[in-house]
């Protein structure tokens, strides 16, 4: 259990928190939310330790095992399975020494390592820290790479990968599905569902929200206030909540008119004075409510197109990829796109299928293979990428950045142009230093509509975004008038913006007869090694992945067939068993005596976990088996 009582907090000269007083139960999913800038990273920092309360108490009990992600990664030499295995301290530790021992020949400390092991339950420790990579996208290959070779964007999933392999009663996300695709946004979502412990989570996700907590904290005006339910439930009870308050205000003012107007007519009656005297005491008394004032939401706009032709861009036959010193690298054969005015597809796929790769083909930035590509002569594209916000020139403000693009334009109009675009007087001329990772991508995306594109081609432009600013780029996207290809993780967005979907995987690309949810269940049944090669499983019986366990290979033999369906039907058996102890978690109603029923609930959980653990090992080395 974790109790704010009184609890106050600064940053700075700011106070981002006041009288916040609020239990958080053992067990609960919790959304943090709140637009930027109102305390949701501190409020972690503080759980942490990391920032003093200015008034009041934080209780944390002193025996909670804190998880949380890594701001930044060390460029370590360590092998990225090594790097997250270190995440359990002592088990990595045990397998340590365990390997120095043996090195050594010490026959004596071996066996005190195994010994240790045992007690840490520590012998699936590797196949678990392999399980994480996987889900997170990293293909088996990768796992024995040196964490010094990876990019940013890889290495803040290897953080997220350590951090899940730490032993936690209390797990805090920033952010977790910033950097993620949506596979594997669709595989954390299952890890957490099945997470023991107490989860805190940020996200402006909102249909991560949705799928993943119990309750909303929604920081607002230096409040924190608690809500039951999940992000669509929050948006439900919030506005309930502020219908009642403006009715209850509003009441209020009227009581107070009627009273005020008494004591103004009859004050200085003597017959009356009684009474009178009577409601200015009333009036003092009476508690004040405050008008509910309604946030300000952000509307942007997609300018329409100065011209707009049927047709727009086509490739034909396209094979697509990279040319390097040792020849081409083809990601996608044999490819064909038409774009036409009107169009909305967003891109479906395995990360490294090749999305970004048919986007950078599509904008013109990488040259085909073989085939060929055809634009409209009055085609121009804007082109979103996911690097396109570090491209920002340090030092230089948002106006010096739309002047470059619009040489000749006033002052003036481009400061009307940037305030709808919420930059509004002098924050227009200040350094883009300054700017936070969502303003970076509100004024690149900006850029890209002065320019009044026919095409908008954007890889995943929400990353950094909050939930008000996805909205209004849902809003913009969902009214723009022309042609729009879409690589997000959002599935809010894409379902708000797109209805035609194309999947990248296995070399190609093609349309895809479905919505999102027959795309999750696609994922569910083939082999997502993540490396755009994967095949889809030939036994159709196998459980869905709804845990971290490596999917089953193809079937080559059948000398383990009976064991291979035993151990299938264990696991779904488990995982089903799971799912409604998670679901029971999820009842307000369990925590009503105290907490006495939640935490048995919690130990069922926490040892049905390591059963499945252990029989998803077991499955797994059926499989390679079974393969070999």
């Amino acid at each position: 259990m974790i109790a704010f009582k009184d609890f106050a907090l600064r940053r700075g000269e700011r106070l981002l928190l006041s009288k916040v007083d609020l239990v958080l139960q053992a067990g609960w999913r919790v959304g943090v939310i709140g637009r930027n800038g109102t305390g949701k990273s501190s409020l972690f920092a503080a759980m942490q330790g990391e920032l003093e309360a200015d008034r009041g108490d934080l209780d944390i009990p002193g025996r909670v095992r804190v998880a949380s992600v890594a701001q930044e990664t060390p460029s370590l030499p360590d092998a990225a399975i090594d790097f997250v295995l270190s995440g359990d301290a002592p088990v990595h530790a045990a397998i340590q020494a365990e390997a120095n021992a043996f090195a050594s020949e010490d026959w004596e400390a071996v066996a005190e390592a195994h010994h240790r092991l045992e007690e840490l339950n520590g012998y699936d420790a590797s196949a678990r820290a392999g399980k994480l990579l996987h889900g997170l996208g990293f293909s088996a290959d990768t796992h024995s790479r040196a964490v010094s070779t990876f990019s940013g964007g890889w290495r803040v999933r290897l953080n997220l990968a350590r951090a899940l392999m730490t032993p936690s009663d209390l797990l805090l996300l920033d952010e977790p599905t910033n950097h993620l695709d949506l596979d594997a946004v669709l595989w954390l979502e299952q890890w957490l569902l099945h997470y023991p412990g107490t989860l805190l989570l940020i996200s402006h996700d909102r249909e991560f929200l949705d799928e993943v907590t119990t309750h909303t904290l929604h920081l607002h005006d230096g409040s924190a206030r608690l809500y039951t339910g999940n992000y669509t439930a929050f948006e439900r009870q919030r506005a309930e909540h502020l219908r009642l308050q403006q009715i209850t205000h509003e009441k209020t003012q009227a009581e107070r008119a009627h009273l005020q107007s008494f004591v103004d007519r009859f004050s200085a009656s003597a017959a009356k004075a009684k009474q009178a005297q009577s409601r200015v005491k009333r009036l003092a008394k009476m508690a004040d409510t405050e008008a509910v004032r309604v946030e300000r939401a952000f509307r942007i706009e997609f300018p329409a197109p100065a011209k707009l032709p049927f047709a727009l861009l086509r490739i034909a036959h396209a094979d697509c990829g990279y040319s390097t010193d040792a020849g081409p690298a083809t990601i996608l054969h044999d490819i064909g796109f038409i774009l036409e005015a009107g169009d909305r597809i967003a891109l479906l796929g395995p990360n490294g299928a090749g999305k970004s790769t048919l986007v950078k083909t599509l904008v013109g930035e990488l040259p085909l293979l073989a085939g060929e590509r055809s634009g409209h002569p009055d085609l121009r594209i804007g082109y979103f990428a996911q690097h396109t916000v570090e491209s920002l020139r340090a030092g230089t403000s948002a106006i010096d950045h739309l002047a470059d693009i619009a040489p000749g334009v006033s002052t003036q109009q481009l400061r009307d142009f940037l305030g709808k675009w919420n930059f509004p007087g002098d924050r227009a001329f200040e350094s883009v230093d300054t700017f936070s990772g969502g303003e970076r991508a509100r004024l690149a995306l900006a850029l890209i509509a002065w320019r009044q594109p026919n095409v908008l081609l954007l890889d995943e432009p929400t990353n950094h975004l909050d939930l008000d600013m996805r909205e209004a780029l849902a809003e913009a996207l969902a009214v723009f008038e022309g042609a729009i290809v879409l690589v997000s993780h959002d599935r809010h967005l894409i379902g708000l913006v797109c209805d035609t979907f194309w999947r990248v995987a296995d070399g190609t690309a093609q349309a895809f007869d479905g919505d999102l949810d027959a795309y999750a269940v696609w994922l569910r049944s083939r082999d997502s090694s993540n490396d755009g090669k994967a095949r889809e499983k030939k036994d159709a019986a196998a459980p869905a992945m709804a845990a971290p366990v490596s999917p089953a290979k193809p079937r080559r033999g059948k000398a383990n067939a009976h064991k291979l369906a035993r151990a299938e039907e264990r696991v779904g058996e488990l995982e089903v068993r799971l799912e409604k102890l998670a679901a029971s978690l999820a009842d307000p109603a369990v925590y009503a005596d105290g907490g006495i029923q939640a935490v048995e609930l919690g130990r069922e959980q926490a040892r049905l976990q390591a059963e499945l653990d252990a029989a998803e090992a077991e499955l797994l080395q059926l499989y390679e088996e079974d393969a070999a």
